[in-house]
């Protein structure tokens, strides 16, 4: 499940996120500026989406029950998918369409004090989220480099947290911009066009958070490192004649599901067979303590008694 750290790194990012939607809004009610309309939107976005991941890693910690025997862990994945929509069609849509309209029918140039008050403390305040999440993710990234160990990530609430904190930063730095601009060239369009930059900017961080959800959601296999783990303590354990094929699924953050076809030495009575297994299960969970639920199946152990007993050299 979404380990601790996770709902500090969600905690971090709602409180900052909330406290700069509300100075957002004010500045800009002061102020007329699309461009702070826009960050106040996001901002509010933000804040439904750490909600709405709050409530994935509740739901998510349900305990197995007949109608999912395997938990509800990727209940966690779901919600991180409808944040990702979220952010595009709301945070991305509005934010473009409110730079839109700010082309057609530009409003008239105000003191932008209140806006650069208001900007440089949202970028120290979701400086501050951005760095809770970082502090989360890297310890998670090993030798990978940072985009290696983006798509392998596992756990989407620090991930989504971490791009959306930047998408923030970005959008603030893109609306500090515009409005210098507008005031140091006296045109009320670079406000617009920031605002639709904005929208951009938060849309293709969407894509990509959906892109890493969905691939988590509709079965994705464990890491590449722990399958090689698998195959290799399998082979090593006496009684194992090979490893035919290792099935893993992310069921959640920390939980995996394994499924070992194994063919066992053709000489093991029943009960040496189920002493392997048990032996086999036990190395691999203290290996891999994520990996909650095993099972083995032997391939073709009939056919290969019959064979023994036919040629007992081999």
């Amino acid at each position: 499940m979404a380990t601790n750290s996770s709902r500090k790194t969600i905690f971090a990012a709602m409180g900052s996120n909330l406290a700069i939607a509300i100075t957002k809004f004010i500045a800009a009610s002061i102020t007329g500026s699309s461009a702070m309309i826009s960050e106040g939107i996001h901002s509010v976005v933000d804040t439904a989406d750490q909600l709405l991941l709050l409530l994935g890693i509740t739901r998510s910690q349900k305990p197995a029950d007949d109608s999912h025997p395997f938990g509800y862990g990727q209940e966690l994945y779901f919600w991180t998918f409808i944040v990702a929509i979220l952010i595009f069609a709301i945070g991305g849509g509005m934010s473009i369409y409110e730079g839109i309209t700010h082309l057609i029918n530009p409003s008239p140039l105000e003191d932008p004090m209140w806006n650069y008050i208001v900007l440089f403390v949202a970028i120290i305040l979701e400086g501050f989220s951005w760095t809770v999440a970082l502090k989360e993710f890297l310890p998670t990234k090993g030798k990978q480099n940072f985009w290696q160990a983006i798509k392998s990530s596992k756990d989407p609430t620090v991930l989504t947290i971490l791009f959306e904190d930047s998408a923030a930063i970005l959008g603030l730095i893109v609306a500090l911009i515009g409005i210098f601009l507008g005031h140091l060239f006296d045109n009320v369009y670079f406000d617009g066009i920031a605002s639709i930059i904005i929208g951009i900017i938060l849309a293709i961080v969407a894509v990509v958070l959906a892109r890493e959800s969905k691939g988590l959601l509709v079965g994705e296999s464990a890491d590449p490192q722990t399958i090689a783990n698998i195959r290799s303590l399998s082979k090593t354990e006496p009684g194992v004649k090979e490893v035919i094929r290792v099935l893993t699924m992310q069921l959640a953050p920390k939980e995996v599901l394994l499924n070992l076809e194994i063919q066992f030495s053709n000489n093991l009575t029943g009960e040496e067979i189920a002493l392997t297994v048990e032996s086999l299960e036990a190395n691999i969970r203290q290996k891999h303590p994520e990996i909650k639920q095993i099972f083995i199946e032997a391939k073709s152990l009939t056919a290969a008694r019959k064979s023994y007993q036919e040629n007992p050299s081999s």
